[in-house]
């Protein structure tokens, strides 16, 4: 081969892994965003008008929601972002106290509401890549959530006190009492969506714990090694190793989550229990009749133990994606469980399709006004049930 070609098939292959380089940049630049903005949208609803008597209230409010799925996107929470349901400013601007933010490390290809394996293909492993998350968080369900309680734990840091990380009934008290005296601070508590990331092992919730996991759900959308699933193919109890890791988080005062779990899963362990469990997001068999919600069986469980159901805003969790909808599932497990019982989870960002976002939360405050509860009963709803829970289960 001549100089001149030799020459020419140097520029050739330089030109292509130009390109190459230059595709690779534009995928990792503009890829996760795209597919975030067509996974976590807002079709606006038709929201009641909020009245001035009404958000006086809404904005004295201690307000919680027990379930979002932020940390799973890459984005700045601490910026105000054009997609998805929430940020940092955003919560501000809907007077949320506390946030619970999940880790999401397993997404099944193919996810359903009816069956999924355990063994399919993972929709996360992708994501972590395409956002160019560490190299270990690729191969390794732990790793993802400990990335993910990393991302939350440096938000808070860089907040300049706005966003503050609660892991213990000291911590909430003390941004409770800081909200009272007008500090502009917004709680943040750590929580997973599933127990798989123990990846069989009880020794992983130490390293869960020590990252400052507080709520744990058992299982996502497949069965794992602590429980079946509400959406596995054998949909079974607990396992022995559930059973060890159920009472462990309970000592630890970790709040046990029973959303995705199924229904053998959910009676275990509301027979197990000696402090009050959580649905973090779903809804009821009762106005929603899809597998995932609760039945008013388990309502009257969980109110026995003390615990709130967390009710979502997308289409599975209430039918509609209208506050209608939401109170609609409100008002069934106040009529059930009781008004100690009712409780917010919105699954924002959690690949859903809702009709607001967190800065619309007064909608709700409205809807409830509209049914007639007092200003005590919202209270209640639309945050200091949770905040009984939290004090009742987390470390002192």
């Amino acid at each position: 081969m001549s100089w001149i070609n030799r020459r020419r098939v140097r520029i050739a292959l330089l030109s292509a892994v130009g390109l190459v380089l230059v595709l690779a940049v534009g995928f990792f630049s503009f890829a996760p965003a795209k597919i975030e903005s067509m996974r976590n949208r807002v079709e606006p609803a038709d929201l009641p008008s909020v009245t001035a008597d009404t958000r006086r209230l809404h904005d004295a409010l201690e307000i919680v929601d027990m379930h979002a799925d932020t940390l799973m996107w890459d984005r700045d929470l601490l910026d105000r972002s054009g997609r998805g349901h929430l940020d940092l400013p955003r919560l501000e601007d809907g007077n949320v106290a506390l946030q619970v933010f999940s880790s999401v490390s397993k997404s099944p290809k193919g996810q359903n509401y009816e069956s999924n394996p355990t063994d399919a293909g993972d929709n996360i492993t992708l994501l972590s890549i395409a956002q160019l998350q560490p190299p270990r968080t690729w191969g390794s369900l732990l790793e993802r959530s400990l990335y993910h309680a990393e991302k939350l734990a440096d938000a808070a840091e860089e907040s300049e006190g706005r966003l503050r990380l609660v892991r213990s009934v000291a911590d909430l008290d003390g941004l409770l009492t800081d909200r009272k005296a007008g500090l502009r601070v917004t709680g943040a508590l750590f929580s997973v969506e599933g127990l798989h990331n123990l990846e069989g092992e009880f020794d992983n919730l130490d390293r869960l714990y020590d990252a400052g996991m507080r709520m744990a759900g058992f299982t996502h959308f497949f069965d794992n090694e602590v429980a079946g699933s509400m959406h596995g193919e054998d949909k079974g109890g607990l396992t022995d190793l559930g059973r060890r890791v159920f009472a462990e988080m309970e000592r630890r005062g970790i709040v046990v989550d029973i959303a995705h779990a199924s229904h053998d899963a959910v009676a275990d362990m509301l027979a197990l229990a000696t402090k009050p469990l959580v649905l973090s997001h779903g809804g009821v068999q009762a106005t929603c009749d899809v597998n995932r919600n609760l039945t008013d069986a388990e309502i009257r469980g969980v109110a026995a133990t003390g615990g709130v159901v967390g009710v979502g805003y997308w289409d599975a969790a209430v039918c509609d994606l209208t506050t209608k909808a939401v109170v609609d599932a409100i008002d069934h497990v106040v009529e059930v469980g009781g008004i100690e019982t009712a409780a917010l989870g919105s699954d924002f960002d959690g690949a859903t399709t809702t009709g607001w976002d967190t800065t619309q939360l007064a909608a709700i405050t409205q809807e409830l006004v509209d049914r007639g509860y007092d200003a005590r009963e919202i209270g209640l709803i639309m945050g200091e049930n949770t905040i009984r829970v939290l004090r009742a289960v987390l470390p002192d």
